[in-house]
C-alpha cells in the first residue's frame, strides 16, 4: 500500500523546530535561510551598485574623550538587529550617469570638476540630489534602497573596530583619499591628492566596504543635532528630529585633513548646497 502526503516546507520547519527545541517560527526560520551571508555581495539589476551585507552587531558609537570632536558625543551604545545591504562603493558618476540616460535624476548633470567620469565618485551632489537618485535605483531594481542612518554609516565604517579609524591608531595617505600633509596625533605625513581618486583605490574595511574614510563626503539621512542625546535611535534607524533643513555627512574627503577622515567625525550641509567633495553610499534593508 503506498500512502501519499503532501507536507508544507512550514509545516515540516514547525516539526524540526520543535524537536530541536528552538523558539523561531516557521516564518523567521524560513527569514534565516534565505537571508544572504554577511560578506557577500550582490548588484540588483545593470549599471546598479555593487552591495555587501554588513552583519547584524552591536557597538559604541561616538569619541572617546581623548579623541573628542565636537557634536560627537557622549558614546553611546547601539545594536543593529539584522543584517543590511551597503554599497560596496561611493555612488560613482557610470552610476548617476545611467539615472540621468534612463530619464531619472531630473536629468542632473554633475559637474566632475574635469577629473573624470566613469568610476570617479559622483560629486556636487546635495542631499535632495542624492533622493532622486534612490527613487530612480529603487524603480529600477524592484527594491527599497535608501541613504544609510548615522548610526548605521558608523557601525560600517567602524567595521568591528573602535580605534579612530577602522585601520588603526592612525592613518596614511596609502590607506585613503584625504590631506595628508598634516599628520594624524603624530602620525605620519602623507600625500594631498588635491582631487578624488577611482572609487576602490585603496584597501578595503573588514567589513569589504571601500572608502569610509576620505574621497568625498557621504551624505547620510539625519537630521543634524549639535550632539547625541537620550532620544536618538539605539537600534540603528535615522534620528529624524531637530534641524533638518540640514543634513549629516560622514567620512570626510579628498580635501580634508585627518581629524575629519576618522570614523566618528561628523558634519552637516544644507539640503540644497553643492560641493565638490559631497557624494553618497547608498543601502537596502534585506
Amino acid at each position: 500500500m503506498t500512502i501519499s502526503a503532501k507536507f508544507s516546507l512550514a509545516g515540516l520547519l514547525t516539526a524540526a523546530l520543535l524537536l530541536a527545541g528552538c523558539n523561531e517560527t516557521p516564518e523567521e526560520a524560513i527569514e534565516a535561510l534565505a537571508a544572504p551571508e554577511p560578506g557577500s555581495t550582490f548588484s540588483d539589476c545593470e549599471n546598479c551598485p555593487v552591495m555587501v551585507v554588513v552583519p547584524a552587531g552591536s557597538f559604541t558609537m561616538g569619541t572617546p574623550s581623548g579623541e573628542r570632536y565636537r557634536g560627537a558625543e557622549p558614546e553611546h551604545p547601539v545594536t543593529i538587529a539584522k543584517p543590511f545591504a551597503v554599497g560596496k562603493f561611493e555612488v560613482t558618476f557610470a552610476e548617476w550617469d545611467a539615472c540621468v540616460a534612463d530619464g531619472g535624476c531630473e536629468g542632473y548633470a554633475p559637474d566632475d570638476q574635469g577629473w573624470g567620469r566613469g568610476n570617479q565618485p559622483v560629486i556636487q551632489v546635495n542631499w535632495n540630489d542624492a533622493q532622486t537618485y534612490i527613487t530612480w535605483l529603487s524603480a529600477k531594481s524592484g527594491h527599497a534602497y535608501r541613504l544609510l542612518s548615522e548610526t548605521e554609516w558608523e557601525y560600517a565604517a567602524r567595521a568591528g573596530t573602535q580605534t579612530p579609524f577602522s585601520f588603526g591608531e592612525t592613518i596614511t595617505s596609502d590607506d585613503a583619499n584625504y590631506d595628508a600633509t598634516t599628520g594624524y596625533n603624530g602620525g605620519p605625513t602623507g600625500e594631498f591628492r588635491e582631487r578624488t581618486m577611482p572609487v576602490g583605490s585603496f584597501k578595503p574595511n573588514a567589513f569589504g566596504l571601500y572608502d569610509m574614510h576620505g574621497n568625498v563626503w557621504e551624505w547620510v539621512e539625519d537630521c543634524w543635532n549639535d550632539d547625541y542625546t537620550a532620544t536618538m535611535p539605539a537600534d540603528g534607524s535615522a534620528w529624524l528630529e531637530g534641524d533638518c533643513s540640514g543634513r549629516i555627512m560622514r567620512g570626510g574627503s579628498w580635501e580634508d585633513y585627518s581629524g575629519d577622515v576618522r570614523a566618528g567625525a561628523r558634519v552637516a550641509s544644507g539640503v540644497d548646497e553643492h560641493f565638490w567633495s559631497d557624494g553618497f553610499r547608498v543601502a537596502r534593508d534585506l
